[in-house]
């Protein structure tokens, strides 16, 4: 399934990153932005458990996710605003880092980099701003999957119906929750009117 943001901030961030004139720290913030609003989405649903807690009238037990058992795995270099924003809400959560890159002439995308740590029996939060044909994203789940994920979820800003469809017909049992789904995809592959190379317009490049 995959479940797209509605409200007014998430429309007008959205216009923010549309617009070519914003910065490159601006950009940077706006995507974190937009992710908090996509992880507040995606844990909506997850359980909580009692944490032994130091609080100002000594020791109590306080509601609060198991962040232990929660990789976040970031599609490289796109995707490090991305990581950052869900690293600052749930620091006790983990990191890994994958690099794939896109052919320019067959739009088939290729691994690079690996540096994931264990996923057996983790929740995956498999973040990166942009789903166009979805190759990259699919490469992705498929490596998380075969390393026994328990489960795993997307963060995306922007996407394509054909990538999301792709992504969706593949592996149904993994959410993907994004912030805006676009027209679609042109003759390039490019998502229209997407944003532009969001890893470059993040790092000045």
């Amino acid at each position: 399934m995959f479940y797209e943001l509605s409200n007014p901030l998430t429309k007008t961030l959205i216009t923010q990153l549309r617009n070519q004139k914003s910065e490159a720290l601006l950009f940077r913030h706006t995507i974190a932005e937009l992710t908090k609003q996509l992880l507040y989405e995606a844990l909506k649903d997850f359980p909580l458990s009692k944490k032994k807690t130091t609080t100002w009238r000594g020791e109590e037990h306080c509601m609060a996710l198991d962040e232990a058992n929660i990789l976040v795995v970031t599609v490289l270099r796109a995707g490090m605003p991305m990581l950052e924003s869900v690293m600052q809400t749930l620091p006790n959560a983990t990191a890994g880092f994958l690099a794939i890159k896109r052919d320019e002439v067959t739009h088939k995308s290729k691994l690079y980099y690996d540096r994931v740590p264990d996923c057996q029996g983790k929740t995956i939060f498999l973040v990166d701003p942009m789903v166009a044909t979805g190759g990259s994203l699919l490469d992705a789940i498929e490596l998380l999957k075969s390393r026994k994920a328990l489960r795993i979820i997307t963060l995306n800003i922007i996407g394509s119906p054909e990538g999301l469809e792709r992504v969706n017909a593949a592996y149904p049992d993994v959410d993907i929750y994004i912030a805006q789904i676009d027209e679609g995809l042109n003759a390039e592959k490019y998502i229209i009117p997407g944003l532009g190379d969001a890893g470059d317009r993040a790092y000045n490049t």
